[in-house]
């Protein structure tokens, strides 16, 4: 099963943006709630919020909820050459990972196979878009979706701190 979409950040983390499958049909859509938060909602065709995601309070861990079920979080890994996060779910672990200067990320289970692969496809002078493409049925889009724009936020926030690494 490959599964491929296509969606894209708010340069200044406020409204709304279409979330695309692979013949350029409208999925969904991302709430970016504020421009003063990096929360999202991952919104159906119909216009409902099935994932809610963000940074938990004080902290650095981009959580993941359906409704009221915790599906995971994304943290950033510290690792030398490479832009290294880490998901959790529910007692597994997948690592996210991308050579330094590329923009191009793989998404590996514990048995290092790639699930999921992600790029960023634009970015220079206006808002990220990335295209996703799904290897398997561990991961509903929506859920890879809130994983992407976690790994975005932790960036975003990790660049507005001086470059530090956040852990």
């Amino acid at each position: 099963m490959e599964n491929r979409m296509y969606f894209s950040d708010q340069f200044f983390s406020a409204g709304k943006t279409d979330i695309f499958n692979g013949n350029k049909d409208k999925i969904g859509a991302i709430d970016h709630k504020s421009a003063f938060t990096s929360g999202i909602n991952i919104e159906d065709i119909y216009g409902e919020t099935v994932i809610e995601a963000g940074f938990s309070f004080f902290s650095n861990k981009w959580s993941i909820k359906r409704g009221e079920e915790d599906l995971g979080f994304v943290k950033y890994a510290m690792s030398f050459f490479t832009k290294k996060y880490r998901y959790y779910k529910k007692g597994q672990e997948f690592d996210i990972e991308s050579p330094a200067f590329s923009k191009e990320y793989s998404v590996f289970n514990s048995a290092k196979e790639e699930v999921a692969a992600f790029r960023k496809v634009s970015g220079f002078f206006q808002s990220s878009a990335y295209e996703l493409t799904n290897h398997t049925d561990i991961f509903e889009a929506d859920e890879l979706i809130a994983v992407i724009m976690g790994v975005n936020a932790i960036e975003k926030r990790n660049q507005g701190a001086g470059g530090g690494a956040a852990t």
